[in-house]
């Protein structure tokens, strides 16, 4: 297919990348006649604690967007990723060490705290770098900027002249959100005291436009103190900030959280102020933790990259983030199963499908439409199960089972990864919780049935066959629910209130070994 053909498809699709780079388009096309300019995306990351799966999630989302609309369009583009490590440290994150060193630092700009893991040269490059080497490590195309580089270099100096400028309106505009004490003293530039270092939250008593500088009375000498707003002598607050970086830089496509509403269009507003058009937006639900509370990097409450990673795969956590973005998800462990099957799902869908509805496919989005060929022959969650069942501590075991079940399957780098991914999981996030029941009368009639008819099989029977014979046994139970036939099971055999399919888990951990395991549960060996 040619690019033409694929523009004319693109045009028509409801994937939400799609939706975004036409509206993306439209608005150069409206605002800006320069059709040979790059066009610029940006990401912002606070490095004010540990680097966020979140960061990951948008970065990983805005590079959908953005392959979406070089699709669509044939022009140039570039990604930012931009670091607000000029921002005062206001807070010690409860998961780093040395939080008495980092306490003495409160306030001071994130570049000037130290390392407390000792490795660089502030705690804001520290994060900077842990971030840039995770985009790195998955091939992200982007380039790196910092908020520190930006200001001390004057790279921003004609921007925060022009919002000197229009000191008055970006005021106004921002003061009738503030309370009542707050208003008193705001002022979009916070200088960095000369004495102390510390970024400074102060009443500015004067400004003067034609020297670019600012005056505020120092809380402690109670004398007046002139700076620059220049060099890196002030910052702006973070609304106003957001708009002179857009300002300033060129950007023509964010992306931000729900919880940043407010905070898009109060800068939107600024920058009207600043005679520039707002870059196209969208807004993202932001992800919960186990409980259903937001994840923060200063809580460390949700999961980080590295320990999705232990679990699932690369292209599993990329799906999670493409997935139903607008709509608040949980970011727990328990998700990890789940969402590594349903992007095997999708690629095996894939070479079936028409053009129309491969770039409706998760998969062409997350390989910039060209997805790999890997077809598993069993799922994670079948895995975990097996693993679950025959007690894994290594891949060996797991890869013993899968052999038998599919003679003839090539054992491929995907495979190994995926087995070693759930052994993890189940040593580490199902054996230590996992619980037996005794079954009950019915229960034990139909395992006593179940082992009868297993005994007459053998391994050619397939695993839709020996699935409507568990399904046929629950029938003659006279259940009222069917599903209490498989729950029992599941509670009995495999000591969780979930499981696979019974006739593929069946399959593949052996009719011999089934009916085995099954005469334990009677016998009661399996409770502890």
């Amino acid at each position: 297919m040619n690019n033409f053909d694929l523009k004319k498809i693109a045009e028509k699709s409801n994937s939400w990348p799609f939706v975004e780079a036409r509206n993306l388009r439209d608005r150069l096309v409206k605002f800006d006649k320069d059709s040979q300019k790059v066009v610029l995306f940006e990401t912002g990351y606070g490095p004010s604690g540990l680097p966020h799966i979140g960061t990951f999630g948008e970065v990983a989302r805005t590079s959908i967007v953005r392959h979406a609309f070089e699709v669509l369009t044939g022009r140039k583009t570039k990604l930012i990723c931009f670091s607000d490590d000029m921002d005062g440290f206001r807070k010690v994150p409860e998961n780093v060490p040395q939080q008495a060193l980092l306490e003495k630092y409160i306030d001071q700009p994130l570049t000037s705290v130290p390392d407390p893991y000792e490795k660089f040269d502030s705690f804001g490059a520290h994060n900077n770098s842990r971030l840039k080497s995770f985009l790195d490590k998955y091939g992200f195309d982007y380039e790196f900027v910092s908020a520190t580089d930006c200001y001390k270099s004057g790279k921003f100096d004609n921007a925060l002249k022009t919002i000197l400028l229009n000191y008055d309106k970006i005021i106004n505009i921002i003061l009738p959100t503030l309370g009542e004490d707050r208003q008193k003293t705001y002022s979009p530039f916070l200088p960095v005291c000369p004495s102390s270092g510390k970024v400074l939250q102060v009443n500015i008593t004067s400004i003067d436009t034609e020297r670019n500088t600012i005056s505020y009375i120092d809380e402690d000498t109670k004398e007046l103190v002139t700076v620059s707003i220049l060099g890196g002598s002030c910052k702006l607050q973070w609304k106003c900030d957001w708009a002179m970086r857009w300002f300033s830089l060129g950007v023509d496509y964010e992306m931000a959280g729900k919880d940043l509403s407010e905070s898009v269009i109060l800068s939107s507003k600024i920058l009207r102020v600043l005679g520039a058009v707002p870059p196209t937006g969208f807004s993202y639900e932001l992800f919960l933790d186990e409980n259903g509370e937001k994840i923060s990097k200063s809580k460390g409450n949700g999961l980080s990259i590295e320990e999705w990673l232990r679990y699932g795969s690369s292209e599993s956590l990329a799906l999670f983030m493409y997935s139903n973005p607008k709509r608040a998800k949980r970011l727990f462990f328990d998700v990890i199963p789940k969402t590594t099957d349903e992007y095997f799902s999708y690629l095996k869908k894939y070479d079936e499908q028409s053009v129309e509805q491969k770039i409706d496919n998760p998969v062409w989005h997350l390989h910039k439409g060209n997805p790999k060929k890997n077809e598993l022959p069993v799922t994670y969650t079948l895995l975990l199960n097996l693993a679950s069942v025959c007690h894994a501590n290594d891949s060996e075991t797991i890869w013993g089972y899968v052999s038998t079940y599919s003679p003839g399957v090539k054992r491929s780098p995907e495979l190994d990864l995926l087995i070693k991914l759930a052994v993890n999981y189940y040593k580490e996030k199902i054996e230590p919780f996992k619980s037996y029941r005794l079954p009950d009368e019915i229960e034990k009639k139909g395992i006593k049935e179940l082992i009868k008819s297993l005994s007459i099989l053998n391994e050619e029977n397939t695993s839709d066959e020996i699935q409507s014979l568990v399904f046929s046994i629950g029938k003659k139970l006279e259940y009222e629910n069917l599903r209490d036939w498989f729950k029992g099971l599941y509670q009995t055999v495999l000591g969780q209130s979930e499981g696979p399919r019974m006739g593929s888990f069946i399959k593949l951990y052996g009719i011999k070994s089934t009916i085995q395991l099954l005469e334990n549960v009677l016998e009661g060996k399996l409770v502890k």
